[in-house]
């Protein structure tokens, strides 16, 4: 027996840049709105170059959505290295940390502690790199910070950049099931699930997809995933 479901959503939304080469953030948060999720972890939230500014209007989020954005240390944007999340207004946010992760080219994770409907959550959002040695070392910093931090029902959602579903997330998967609930990119023809959802044993997973509506398939070059799960009554 489970309680009933909350929903997280992750999100590579390519800096509201959609494969009609028309940047719409309006059209990014048309798609967050439809997801319905309780959790949203974004990627691509802010733009590369100056002062990263964000890629969404940050007075539009909120009144668009009905989620609220985690607090990263930027006056410009929702972002941290890209990395957003925006979490349901009765969410109880108890700790963030952005962490800086190695690699060839610049990455981080932002780190959130938060209760949410009575369920205690830790949600680490994320966009690995592109190259495999990256990618596995900044695996190996995520999971040695957890094991420095006090334990709770965890999700690590993003980008993962693996295009092999059977090897390259190894140090992740001997702490966590990890879940590709479809194929996510390219959005025009969806061919790799490189966006994925781990999720720790104190959590039951209760079903998963991929938002395929229109809107969704021009915002970006990768699709929205979601899965629905709830805290196991035996924890």
């Amino acid at each position: 027996m489970t309680q009933a479901p909350l929903r997280i959503a992750s999100y590579n939304m390519r800096k509201a840049m959609g494969t009609d080469r028309k940047r719409d953030p309006a059209r990014i948060l048309r798609v967050i709105q439809t997801l319905a999720a309780d959790i949203v972890v974004l990627q691509e939230a802010d733009m590369r170059l100056g002062p990263r500014p964000s890629a969404l209007p940050m007075d539009q989020v909120t009144a668009q959505t009905g989620l609220i954005a985690v607090p990263v240390p930027s006056e410009v944007s929702i972002g941290w290295h890209g990395n957003a999340v925006l979490l349901r207004p009765e969410a109880e946010l108890i700790e963030v940390k952005h962490l800086n992760l190695p690699g060839m080219e610049p990455r981080g994770a932002m780190v959130v502690d938060f209760d949410l409907r009575d369920v205690p959550l830790r949600i680490i959002a994320t966009h690995l790199g592109l190259m495999r040695r990256s990618r596995r070392a900044q695996l190996s910093a995520l999971i040695a910070h957890l094991d420095a931090q006090s334990k709770r029902p965890t999700l690590i959602a993003g980008d993962m950049n693996e295009w092999s579903l059977n090897v390259g997330l190894g140090r992740l998967a001997h702490h966590f099931d990890i879940y590709a609930p479809g194929k996510s990119y390219h959005a025009r023809l969806p061919l790799a699930a490189l966006d994925r959802i781990a999720v720790d044993d104190a959590l039951h997973v209760m079903g998963g997809g991929v938002c395929e509506t229109d809107d969704a398939r021009r915002a970006s070059d990768h699709l929205p995933i979601w899965l629905d799960f709830a805290r196991s009554t035996d924890q």
